[in-house]
């Protein structure tokens, strides 16, 4: 029998800081568009009206996993979490388990850092306050990396307002009003994406916008004609073209291939990044595998030091 790793939510939250998911994200934005490691385009099954459920494979580093995980966006009102399910962790060359790992603490990390590491390559150099549109579990977990990558002072926005004081009280911040949030250097989106909260009124020059919420057909945070006004960047273009805040000003014949850049090529150097200091950048992050991948190896390596988590022989 093979003993077989268990990571709990306070299992990955205890072993991987905000700032570690940072740099682990970034390791395998950069392997994975440099061919070293393998993801196709994540799988949805429908599951109307409540939501989807996605199968999320990915290969590197001597490791191979698939994530089997949630998005139910109307769960957080009958008191469930919207995202929910397991991470499996296999040996990439015999094909034995190694680890099974909760979703929802992965998600949560690497959903942050993604936001981060974009304000990172995106950004002005001279970029340093942030805002926030939606306090939830993503929105905060995105709030912390930004603290963690030294943006701030910042501004949380909410429409449960007890949810964005909280946030902004813990960081240091303030809350305030979608006008407010709108007005910052480095502007992140984490909403159910069921309707834009950001206009082509609201762009500024030399502003950054990060997209979180809009990972699936039909979800937009901000309207096409403001997505159709900035240099665009997204996580993997297959995703992004199909699922993401970038579909529908696909489909409406206003965006094509050429227009937009992956991140990944950017952080190669591969393709340019931030065309001038007064363009207003837009990422469209879908959320991909090797981000899970990457979260995954640092839990491994950590557990082979006695890092926190459980076995269980299967």
């Amino acid at each position: 029998m093979a003993d077989i790793a268990l990571f709990d939510r306070d299992a990955v939250l205890a072993a991987v800081s905000p700032a570690a998911a940072i740099e682990l994200v970034r390791d395998g934005f950069v392997r994975y568009a440099s061919g070293e490691w393998a993801m196709p385009p994540k799988v949805y099954l429908d599951a109307p009206p409540n939501g989807d459920f996605r199968a999320m494979p990915a290969r590197g580093g001597g490791l191979a996993i698939l994530k089997w995980v949630t998005s139910f966006p109307h769960n957080s009102a009958r008191g469930l979490p919207v995202v929910d399910g397991a991470i499996f962790v296999s040996d990439a060359e015999s094909g034995a388990m190694r680890a099974v790992v909760n979703a929802q603490a992965v998600t949560a990390l690497r959903t942050g850092a993604v936001a981060a590491v974009a304000a990172q390559e995106l950004a002005r150099e001279d970029a340093r306050t942030v805002g926030i549109v939606g306090c939830g579990v993503h929105g905060s977990w995105a709030a912390r990396c930004l603290a963690a990558a030294e943006y701030g002072p910042g501004v949380c926005y909410d429409p449960d307002p007890e949810r964005a004081g909280a946030l902004a009280g813990e960081l240091g911040w303030e809350a305030g009003v979608l006008d407010d949030v709108l007005e910052c250097d480095v502007v992140t989106c984490v909403t159910p994406g069921d309707e834009p909260v950001v206009r082509a009124s609201d762009l500024h020059a030399g502003m950054h916008l990060s997209m979180l919420g809009a990972d699936a057909a039909g979800k937009a945070e901000a309207e096409i004609d403001a997505v159709t006004r900035c240099a665009l960047f997204c996580d993997e273009w297959e995703q992004a073209s199909h699922g993401g805040e970038l579909t529908g000003a696909i489909r409406a014949g206003r965006v094509k291939r050429e227009d937009v850049t992956e991140l990944g090529a950017v952080m190669t150097g591969a393709a340019p990044g931030r065309p001038s200091d007064d363009a207003v950048t837009l990422f469209d992050s879908t959320g991909l595998a090797i981000q899970d991948l990457a979260i995954c190896h640092a839990l491994l390596e950590g557990a082979t030091g006695g890092g926190p988590h459980r076995t269980v022989a299967l």
